[in-house]
């Protein structure tokens, strides 16, 4: 994409966040105001830029250890829950015609630099922290979906049914959109995400997270011993994920 495009892009975007008062975003919902998004919360700091690497050689094509630890971590289903239908990270298995060989990969929130579902809502309720982890605010959100039209990753999810039985660590709610948030919790008590651990756990290690901005750090060095790729870089978003082993 070209700089030209790029920064019509986001005009668009922009303007489309920028809405006034009494403009409709969905039946029986209308926006009086817009607010600016929010640029840091909980302290985080811009020192740090936390992002993760998938090394899809090593994720096994029949191993789901990530997605149940997600699921469990934020109570989106299982025992003792109802069912839901939101998806804060999925499996896509992929097939290379040239090589013949079939790649299996997690995709979750991207964590952009310039995410687009920033740019696009209303009431600020999605919002970039200092440390580029991409969260929604659920007490702001009013579940007008643009982030979901807007993110071309297909990260978000709208939580259609009532809830109950939820985990105090991620607090959720009927006719708002969810996402990935990299489990900010367990990252501000210095720990990492639960899909991290469980894919560790399972022995494949197919996931590395760490802070993008430390040369030390363990992410940092994977991404220095061999190449990667990021989905849809040409968009200019700068995803803070990173997989090994596909095709370039």
């Amino acid at each position: 994409m070209s700089p030209d495009k790029h920064q019509g892009r986001r005009g668009l975007l922009g303007g489309l966040a920028a809405m006034t008062l009494g403009a409709t975003v969905a039946p029986g919902v209308a926006v009086y105001t817009a607010l600016p998004a929010k640029s840091a919360a909980g302290g985080a700091s811009d020192k740090v830029r936390w992002g993760l690497l998938v090394d899809s050689n090593k994720c096994a094509r029949d191993c789901t250890a990530c997605i149940a630890a997600c699921g469990e971590e934020h109570g989106l289903g299982g025992t003792g829950r109802p069912a839901s239908d939101a998806q804060w990270i999925r499996k896509l298995n992929l097939h290379d015609p040239e090589t013949g060989k079939d790649h299996a990969l997690p995709v979750m929130c991207q964590h952009c630099a310039e995410p687009p579902c920033v740019d696009v809502c209303p009431t600020g309720a999605s919002f970039k922290r200092a440390d580029g982890i991409v969260l929604v605010d659920r007490h702001t959100c009013i579940g007008c979906r643009y982030c979901m039209m807007a993110c071309p990753y297909k990260a978000r999810s709208f939580i259609h049914e009532a809830l109950t039985d939820q985990k105090p660590q991620a607090p959720r709610g009927k006719g708002t959109v969810e996402g990935c948030s990299f489990c900010v919790h367990r990252v501000d008590a210095g720990k990492q995400p639960a899909c991290v651990e469980a894919c560790r756990r399972s022995g494949h290690g197919a996931m590395t997270f760490g802070d993008l901005r430390d040369p030390d750090s363990e992410v940092s060095r994977a991404l220095g011993e061999k190449a990667s790729v990021r989905i849809r870089a040409d968009l200019g978003l700068d995803p803070a994920v990173h997989y090994q082993g596909l095709p370039g």
